[in-house]
C-alpha cells in the first residue's frame, strides 16, 4: 500500500491565539472528510450551519474558535486523497453536488497535512515507536501552522473493545496525543482513552478530553424516549432494534466484538434513563449497498394504565457523516475552548454529544442540554473576564505610557530652565 511521506520540517509560523488545529484519526474516512468540506463550506457562506449547536445563539460570546480559523490534518492507514473521497461521496449524495470542486482548496490543504497511520500489516515499529511517530507529527503540524492549539479527535473504525494489556490502535492515537500535549475527543466506541495503561499518563496531563461514541441517530432518540417513558410512569417491557448500514461503518461493525462495543453505549442509554434494563437487543446488519446511508428500527413494548400492553415503532434513516460532521466540529470548538479556558479532565458537559459520555452527567437528552449551556456560560464568563483582564492591561499601558511622556516632557522643560525644576522641589 502506498502512503505518504511526512514532509521536511520547515520554520514555523508566530503562533496566532485564534487558529485551531483539528487532527483527525481516520482522515480519509467519510465522516472526517465531511467534517473538512462541510467546515470549508459554512465558512465561505456556500451552506447554512444547520446542525451546528455551536452556531446557536446560546454560544455567540463564549469564544470559540471560528470555522475559519480550524485547520486540519490526521492520520490514516489508507491512502486515497481526500478531494477524490469527497467526489465519491458526492456520488453518493453525502455531500451536495459541485462543493467537492468549491472547496477543492480546503481538500488539498487537510490532504497535504495527513501522515501514515498503525498499526499496518506487517508493522515493524514497537507501540512505543508508533506512539512516538504519531506525537512528533502533530508536534510538527502545530508548529509549523503556528497554532494555538490542537485537539485530536478519533474518528476512525470502530475497534472490537480491548483485552489484555496490548494498547489496541485508538490508545496508540490517544497516548500520542497525551504526549503531544493536545485535548482528546473519542468520537468512537473503541477504548481510546479508557485503556488502563493510560490512566496515570492522562491523570498527570491535566488535559481536557471527551467521549465516547457520538450519539447520531437511533440512540439520540433512546435519549428523548426513554425518559418520556420513565417520566410518564409507562413500564417499557421490551425495547429491541436493528440498525441497517453500510460503508466502512457497515463493513466494520460486521465484526461481532465490535458490533457488542457499538451495543453497550445503546444499552446504557436505556440503563440509565429508564431505571433499567427492558428486554430486547440491537442487531446492526452490514448493507454494502445503502452506502453511508443507514435504516435504524426500535421496537418498544410497554404497558399503560391497567396493564394495557402497546406498542411504539420509530424509523429513523438518515446520512451517517452528515449527521456526524458538525458534532465534530461542535467538540473540536468546544474542547478547544475548554483548554484555552484551563479546563481539564473529562468534560461531562459534552455528555450531549455521546452515547457513553465521560464522567458523571445525566443522561436524558433535555438535562444533557442544560448541561451543555452550562458550560456556554461558564465559557462566556472567562472570555469576559479576559477581556476585563486585556482592557485593563491596555489602559496600564496607556496610563505608563502617558506618565513617560509627561515625564519626558518636564525632565526636557527642566533642561530649558534649570530652575524649575528646582523651584518646584522648593514648593
Amino acid at each position: 500500500m502506498s502512503l505518504p511521506v511526512s514532509v521536511p520540517a520547515s520554520a514555523p509560523e508566530p503562533v496566532d491565539p485564534s487558529r485551531v488545529g483539528v487532527w483527525l484519526v481516520g482522515a480519509r474516512g467519510s465522516v472526517a472528510v465531511t467534517v473538512v468540506a462541510g467546515c470549508a463550506a459554512v465558512s465561505a457562506g456556500l451552506r447554512s450551519p444547520t446542525g451546528l449547536v455551536t452556531e446557536s445563539p446560546e454560544f455567540a460570546d463564549s469564544a470559540l474558535p471560528p470555522l475559519s480559523e480550524l485547520v486540519f490534518g490526521g492520520h490514516d492507514t489508507l491512502d486515497c486523497p481526500l478531494p477524490k473521497r469527497a467526489e465519491a461521496l458526492a456520488a453518493g449524495g453525502v455531500l451536495p453536488p459541485g462543493l467537492p470542486s468549491a472547496v477543492g482548496a480546503e481538500l488539498d490543504a487537510a490532504e497535504r497535512e495527513i501522515r501514515p497511520g498503525g498499526p499496518v500489516p506487517g508493522e515493524t515499529r514497537s507501540p512505543r515507536q508508533l506512539i512516538a511517530a504519531f506525537a512528533a507529527d502533530i508536534d510538527d503540524f502545530t508548529r509549523r501552522h503556528g497554532l494555538a492549539r490542537t485537539v485530536v479527535v478519533n474518528v476512525a473504525s470502530t475497534e472490537p473493545a480491548a483485552t489484555g494489556d496490548s494498547l489496541p490502535p485508538s490508545s496508540l492515537y490517544a497516548a500520542a496525543a497525551l504526549e503531544a500535549g493536545c485535548p482528546y475527543v473519542n468520537f468512537t466506541p473503541s477504548t481510546g482513552l479508557h485503556h488502563p495503561a493510560l490512566a496515570d499518563a492522562l491523570a498527570a496531563s491535566g488535559l481536557p478530553y471527551a467521549g465516547r461514541d457520538g450519539k447520531t441517530g437511533q440512540t439520540l432518540l433512546r435519549a428523548v424516549l426513554g425518559p418520556m417513558f420513565h417520566q410518564r410512569a409507562l413500564t417499557v417491557r421490551a425495547w429491541s432494534g436493528t440498525n441497517l448500514l453500510g460503508g466502512g461503518d457497515g463493513a466494520a461493525l460486521a465484526d461481532p466484538a465490535a458490533a457488542a462495543a457499538k451495543n453497550a453505549g445503546k444499552e446504557r442509554v436505556l440503563a440509565d434513563t429508564l431505571g433499567s434494563t427492558p428486554e430486547g437487543e440491537v442487531h446492526i446488519d452490514d448493507v454494502p449497498a445503502l452506502g453511508d446511508w443507514k435504516t435504524a428500527w426500535d421496537h418498544i413494548a410497554f404497558d399503560g394504565f391497567l396493564g394495557t400492553r402497546m406498542i411504539l415503532q420509530t424509523i429513523w434513516q438518515g446520512c451517517d457523516s452528515a449527521l456526524a460532521a458538525p458534532l465534530v466540529l461542535d467538540l473540536a470548538r468546544l474542547t478547544a475552548r475548554a483548554h484555552e479556558a484551563g479546563l481539564s479532565g473529562p468534560l461531562s458537559e459534552l455528555g450531549f454529544y455521546f452515547k457513553d459520555p465521560v464522567g458523571e452527567g445525566p443522561s436524558a437528552l433535555s438535562d444533557q442540554h442544560a448541561s451543555l449551556l452550562t458550560l456556554a456560560t461558564r465559557l462566556r464568563s472567562d472570555a469576559g473576564e479576559r477581556d476585563g483582564m486585556e482592557r485593563g492591561g491596555v489602559e496600564r499601558d496607556g496610563v505608563e505610557k502617558r506618565t513617560e511622556e509627561r515625564g519626558a516632557v518636564e525632565r526636557g522643560a527642566e533642561e530649558r530652565d534649570p530652575g524649575a525644576g528646582g523651584a518646584e522641589e522648593a514648593s
